[in-house]
C-alpha cells in the first residue's frame, strides 16, 4: 500500500473512532435520559400516592366530631378541619372558643401544652374542652384539638346524680327498719307494737318498690331490641288500671277510661306498655287531690295510636318540664316524701317508649293539673277510627282504616 493508502486508512479509523464514540456518548444519554424518566415517573407516582393520602387524611380529620387546628413555628394556622372551621364565622359564644384556639396556640409553640374548659350559655348550653400540645421536629408547631364534652359531663352528673340518690332511697327505709326493729324489741304494748310492725311493713315496701322499679329500668334499657307484637289496647289499658285501682282507692281519686275500639292495637311489647301506663297513672295519682280524677283514654288516626293520661292535680311548673323524664327527678320534694314515689317512673316511661319506637309528650299548668300522652305506632289490620263533625279523628268508635 503507497503513502496515499495509508493516509487514507488513517483517515476513515479516525472517522469510525469518532464515529463510534459519538454512538457510544448518544447511547449514554439515551440510557441517562431514560433513567430520568423513570425517576421522574416514581417521583409523580410518589407525588400522586401523597396527594391521595393528603386528601383522605384531610376527610378522615374532617368526619371526626373534635375540632383540630395545626400552627406552625410563627404560629400561623396552616390547616383546620371541618369542625373547626366554623369558629372561623361563630358568634356569640362559639366566637370564645376561637379566641382560646389563638391563646393556647402561642403557649403550645412556646413549648407549653395546656388545657381550657370553656362553659357556653347556648341555645343549647355547652362544654367545650380546647387543648393545645407543641409539636416537634422538622414541623414543629403547634396542635389543637377542640371537643365538646357536654353529653360526657352529663352523663357524669346522671351517674353521681343516680348514686346519691338510690343511697338515699334506700337509706331512708332501712334506717327506719332498723329503728323500728330497735324500739320493738323493748316494747311490752300490744297495740305499739302492731303500729311498728306496721311501720315496718310499710317501709319494706317501699324498698322493694324502689329495687322493683330498679331492676325493671334495667331490664328495659339492656333488654335489646323489644318483642314487636300487635298489643290490644283496651287490655293494656285494662291491666294498668287494676295495677293502680287499689292505690287510687285509698286516695279517693276516681278513675276513669275512655274505651277504646277492641280492634285498635299498638306494636310493641305487652308488659313494657302496661308498664309505662300504670306508671304514668301512678304519678297522676300521687300528685292529684283527693276528690281529683283521673282520665285514661286512646284515640287513632290509623297510623299511630295516642294514649293519654290526664289529671287535674298540681301540675308542673314550665321550668321542670324538659326534667321531669330525668331518674329521680321531682317537682316536689316534700309531696314525693309523703306519697312514696321512688322517682323512677317517668323514666321507666320514657324508655319504654324508645323502644316501642314511639314518642311521649306532656301538657301542664301549674295548679290545674296535667296531660302525658304517648304517641305509638298503630297495629296492622282494619282499626276504627271515629271523626268528629270538624274532621279531626276521635276515641276510635267510627268508620275503619287499615293500619300498617
Amino acid at each position: 500500500m503507497g503513502g496515499l493508502g495509508w493516509v487514507l486508512a488513517g483517515v476513515l479509523l479516525v472517522a469510525a473512532l469518532a464515529t463510534w464514540a459519538v454512538v457510544r456518548r448518544d447511547r449514554r444519554a439515551a440510557a441517562r435520559l431514560a433513567e430520568i424518566e423513570r425517576e421522574v415517573d416514581r417521583v409523580r407516582e410518589r407525588a400522586v400516592g401523597v396527594s391521595v393520602a393528603e386528601g383522605q387524611l384531610r376527610r378522615a380529620l374532617d368526619a371526626i366530631p373534635q375540632g383540630v387546628v395545626i400552627a406552625d413555628q410563627r404560629r400561623a394556622v396552616v390547616y383546620r378541619n371541618a369542625t373547626a372551621a366554623e369558629f372561623l364565622t361563630a358568634r356569640h359564644g362559639d366566637a370564645l372558643v376561637e379566641v382560646a384556639i389563638r391563646e393556647l396556640v402561642d403557649d403550645a409553640v412556646g413549648g407549653r401544652p395546656s388545657t381550657r374548659t370553656l362553659d357556653l350559655f347556648g341555645p343549647p348550653p355547652r362544654v367545650v374542652e380546647v387543648s393545645a400540645v407543641p409539636l416537634s421536629g422538622p414541623a414543629a408547631g403547634a396542635l389543637i384539638v377542640v371537643d365538646d364534652v357536654s353529653e360526657r359531663r352529663r352523663l357524669e352528673s346522671v351517674r353521681r346524680d343516680f348514686v346519691a340518690n338510690i343511697s338515699h332511697e334506700l337509706k331512708t327505709p332501712v334506717g327506719a327498719i332498723g329503728l323500728l326493729a330497735e324500739t320493738l324489741v323493748a316494747e311490752d304494748d300490744i297495740a305499739v307494737t302492731r303500729r311498728l310492725a306496721e311501720r315496718m311493713v310499710n317501709e319494706a315496701f317501699r324498698v322493694a318498690r324502689t329495687i322493683d322499679d330498679l331492676l325493671d329500668l334495667s331490664r328495659i334499657e339492656a333488654g335489646g331490641t323489644p318483642v314487636r307484637e300487635p298489643v290490644p289496647v283496651h287490655l293494656a289499658m285494662a291491666e294498668a288500671m287494676d295495677r293502680i285501682r287499689p292505690a287510687a282507692e285509698r286516695r279517693g281519686i276516681a278513675l276513669r277510661t275512655e274505651e277504646p275500639s277492641r280492634r285498635l292495637n299498638v306494636l310493641g311489647d305487652r308488659r313494657q306498655l302496661v308498664s309505662a301506663l300504670a306508671n304514668l297513672l301512678d304519678n297522676a295519682v300521687k300528685y292529684s287531690d283527693p276528690g281529683s280524677e283521673v282520665t285514661l283514654r286512646a284515640r287513632t288516626d290509623g297510623r299511630s295510636v295516642e294514649l293519654a293520661v290526664e289529671d287535674h292535680g298540681l301540675g308542673i311548673p314550665s321550668r321542670d318540664l324538659e326534667r321531669v323524664f330525668e331518674r329521680f327527678y321531682r317537682v316536689d320534694r316534700a309531696r314525693s316524701r309523703d306519697t312514696g314515689g321512688t322517682g323512677l317512673g317517668l323514666a321507666i316511661v320514657r324508655h319504654v317508649v324508645a323502644n316501642l319506637e314511639g314518642e311521649v309528650s306532656v301538657e301542664s299548668r301549674e295548679g290545674e293539673g296535667s296531660t302525658f300522652t304517648l304517641r305509638l305506632p298503630a297495629g296492622p289490620g282494619p282499626v276504627a277510627v271515629a271523626t268528629d263533625r270538624d274532621g279531626t279523628d276521635d276515641t276510635g268508635a267510627g268508620h275503619e282504616a287499615e293500619a300498617g
